[in-house]
């Protein structure tokens, strides 16, 4: 297991799912973690559970990262690892007949999805400059397979996490070029056991198990699976990665679609 003791962590929506998951393993692992979310209720069952600092944000206010930030500088010293995970789907193809609509479901999804990820990235590079010891750090941002492969009925999800790939490899690049060992990978997960496919499925039965049999290996991942790559990410044992990407999907993405 990686060793993270002494690492201060930031995990966004970590009242579920993959968010969740990595408050857990990060926890586990021995960092000190301040786990963020929208629901203040499940948000600090979790952390009471896991041993972090819950604090209440909306991702897509840029002026609340500011705070998040010195929330973890105040309880923590330093920090040392972002793991960008707080997202929305939007539900609207392009193809809606409702022009408002979809482009209140278009905003708000890019909003969180993709700015919220930008602020988060840029609240983060100030807090990791001014480290003890100089300017190092992890920014993990999880995508998804729809990154790489998108959803015909969610134009807004689909665009914001491929925005989330380049923007990753944007950030890494533009931080090794300041000399900064500040590294921004990204995660892509696959079909995974959430609360976003749940509620998918109480509206179209049958939906988890169509998505589970995309993947050869016929099962969704648990984000416990998808937590243990963001654990490797945050720890010192890949010190020359940045601007990559870690594909969790099954091998959903690795087969010809006939087959």
């Amino acid at each position: 297991m990686p060793d993270l003791s002494g690492k201060a962590a930031i995990v966004t929506g970590c009242a579920s799912g993959i968010g969740a998951a990595a408050v857990r393993r990060l926890v586990a692992d021995g960092a000190q973690v301040l786990g963020t979310d929208v629901n203040a209720e499940a948000g600090q069952a979790l952390c009471d559970e896991a041993g972090a600092v819950f604090a209440l944000q909306d991702v897509s206010d840029r002026d609340r990262w500011k705070g998040i930030v010195a929330i973890a500088k105040e309880r923590f010293g330093r920090l040392d690892i972002l793991v960008n995970n707080a997202g929305i789907v939007s539900g609207a193809s392009i193809g809606e007949d409702d022009d408002e609509a979809m482009f209140a479901a278009w905003d708000r999804v890019i909003a969180v999805n993709l700015s919220g990820t930008m602020a988060g990235c840029r609240a983060a590079i100030g807090a990791m400059k001014d480290n003890p010891g100089g300017a190092s750090g992890s920014i993990i941002n999880i995508a998804s397979t729809t990154a790489m492969a998108p959803l015909p009925t969610d134009v807004g999800y689909s665009a914001s996490k491929g925005g989330v790939r380049v923007l990753s490899k944007s950030v890494a690049t533009w931080c090794a070029q300041q000399g900064y060992a500040i590294r921004c990978n990204t995660v892509i997960p696959g079909a995974t056991e959430t609360g976003i496919l749940d509620a998918t499925e109480k509206e179209m039965p049958g939906f988890k198990a169509a998505v589970a049999a995309t993947s050869p290996m016929n099962r969704l991942a648990d984000p416990a699976e998808t937590a243990a790559a963001i654990a490797f990410l945050a720890s010192d044992e890949c010190p020359f990665m940045t601007g990559a990407e870690m594909l969790i999907d099954g091998g959903a993405l690795s087969i010809h679609p006939g087959f």
